[in-house]
């Protein structure tokens, strides 16, 4: 489903990381069933920008209550671009690294929905 470099990525996340993302695909999946394959590749890769702040779980429970007192927290709390601009660096299809983004730029249609979609299949 991935591109060979989506997968590196994706294979760098943390286990807890991935047993979500897999979580959240088939969440997708479910309210999306004929979305195209760069929107299923974002919900995959939705926090694959967390890898940067390499933060454990526990830490990561700080980081949301703290919010962004330092480098790794504000990486965290970045997470979205973040994972956009890796993905835009690898060459993985705009409309992956838009979803994962976060953010659309006006009335985008499909990618409207699909966005709505990856955050309510996130919602766990």
């Amino acid at each position: 489903m991935l591109t060979p470099s989506e997968f590196e990525l994706w294979s760098q996340m943390s286990l807890s990381d991935k047993r979500h993302s897999l979580i959240v695909r088939k969440r997708f999946f479910d309210l999306m069933p004929s979305a195209e394959i760069a929107a299923v590749r974002a919900s995959l890769l939705h926090d694959v920008g967390k890898t940067e702040s390499n933060l454990g779980v526990v830490s990561r429970v700080f980081a949301t209550i703290l919010g962004r007192a330092g480098e790794r927290f504000s990486q965290y709390h970045d997470h979205e671009a973040i994972g956009a601009r890796m993905l835009r660096e690898i060459g993985s299809e705009e409309t992956t690294v838009r979803l994962v983004a976060g953010s659309l730029d006006g009335d985008d249609g499909d990618l409207a929905k699909y966005l709505m979609a990856l955050r309510s299949a996130d919602e766990i």
